[in-house]
């Protein structure tokens, strides 16, 4: 183990009496599984450790670190020089590797991401998604950083097939956005860890409308899945210091792609004319 990576976990171990015995709980499973810990939700660790997600969140405040997220990125920091660990992190992509090698090793990430989010795809909820798109009023896309351009591609995306769907880039126009939805509404959040602020707060003012909340997110469990009706997971594995990577980024679009697609099939003669009409409308665009 190298010395970075001893240097933090000896860090947790010499606090490891100012801990509370739910936090020592915690502490006891990231010092026995780092790796694992590091592809994990602020839920999923809480309910490894047989605790809540508020001593998770104090155990990262006791070791000096502002929140969960923090804690990922150092404890990833102080593992990206640890024999055999920066492969974990980067895709098994290392410095002596030939532009070759690189090519290989991130096509075989990106397959893998595909492959990962088919098996963990539910049928049954992605049809309830589209259900739930289709009788909807108005559909509106929501996510930040990285997931807002994957919510501004869905949206425009299915602007081509249906027109009462819309995305705002803004957190403050987001949340004006979520809290005048209503029943008969939908809203699409993005997050890749399920832990944004901005928008879970986006999910939660959605839900109290009464409007159906759909996530697309890579954890079953996490602070997002309180406030959603369905959930479609994605299944890249990304660390703290690989936000809004490809492979994320290939898997939430996958997703969309078949929403997109499934919405076209259930909507057929709707959706081909608007296709029709969308598509004519640019034409004079191109050359």
């Amino acid at each position: 183990m190298a010395d970075t990576q001893a240097d933090f976990i000896g860090k947790i171990r010499s606090a490891y009496n100012q801990f509370t015995r739910a936090e020592k709980k915690v502490a006891d499973y990231i010092t026995e599984h780092p790796r694992e810990m590091l592809f994990m939700s602020i839920t999923e660790l809480a309910d490894a450790c047989g605790v809540g997600e508020t001593s998770v969140f104090r155990f990262c405040r006791t070791v000096g670190l502002g929140g969960y997220q923090e804690f990922k990125m150092q404890l990833s920091l102080s593992m990206r020089d640890t024999d055999g660990e920066a492969g974990a992190l980067t895709g098994a992509i290392l410095p002596e590797d030939d532009l070759a090698a690189v090519v290989q090793k991130v096509l075989q990430v990106n397959q893998r991401a595909l492959s990962e989010t088919a098996a963990l795809l539910d049928v049954d909820a992605l049809a309830k998604a589209v259900a739930f798109m289709s009788a909807a009023r108005r559909i509106a896309f929501f996510g930040v950083g990285a997931s807002l351009v994957a919510a501004q591609k869905a949206a425009d995306k299915f602007m081509r097939i249906e027109p009462k769907v819309r995305c705002v880039n803004d957190a403050h126009a987001q949340a004006m956005v979520a809290s005048t939805l209503g029943p008969e509404d939908v809203a699409v959040v993005i997050s890749y860890s399920g832990s944004t602020k901005d928008t879970n707060a986006v999910a939660q003012l959605a839900q109290a409308t009464g409007a159906k909340v759909i996530a697309i997110t890579r954890f079953h469990k996490s602070p997002l899945t309180e406030f959603t009706d369905v959930t479609l997971l994605c299944g890249a594995n990304e660390s703290p210091l690989q936000g809004g990577s490809s492979s994320a980024d290939i898997s939430q679009s996958f997703l969309f792609d078949l929403l997109y697609t499934e919405y076209y099939r259930k909507n057929w003669e709707k959706c081909s004319e608007i296709n029709r009409r969308t598509s004519q409308s640019v034409l004079n665009k191109l050359y």
